[in-house]
């Protein structure tokens, strides 16, 4: 059940929802200025935390950034099928398709 609330909490806001659609096939840095404009970085932050106590990213620092992306396999199939439910309902959005060409 702790899986379950955690990957619904991570999946629950808008933004953390950006994050995973924007993080498809790519790595994200959590600063503005690499790409994630559309949050704070405190914001992207926060959720980067929330996101990454859920297993639905992962991350590898290099000096001092922290670069995000979705998870490697093996993943457990609650996330998988989380990450799936995402890209397959919003992946065509125009935040989606926005957010990919940053």
């Amino acid at each position: 059940m702790r899986e379950f609330m955690a990957i619904n909490q991570g999946a629950v806001r808008p933004g953390r929802v950006r994050i995973l659609l924007a993080s498809a096939g790519r790595e994200l840095c959590g600063l503005p200025d690499h790409g994630t404009v559309w949050l704070r970085t405190s914001t992207m932050s926060k959720h980067l935390s929330i996101l990454h106590h859920a297993g639905l990213i992962q991350s590898r620092k290099t000096e001092r950034w922290v670069h995000y992306r979705l998870p490697d396999p093996p993943v457990p199939v609650a996330v998988r099928q989380a990450l799936d439910w995402v890209h397959r309902s919003l992946a065509k959005t125009a935040e989606a398709k926005a957010d990919a060409s940053i």
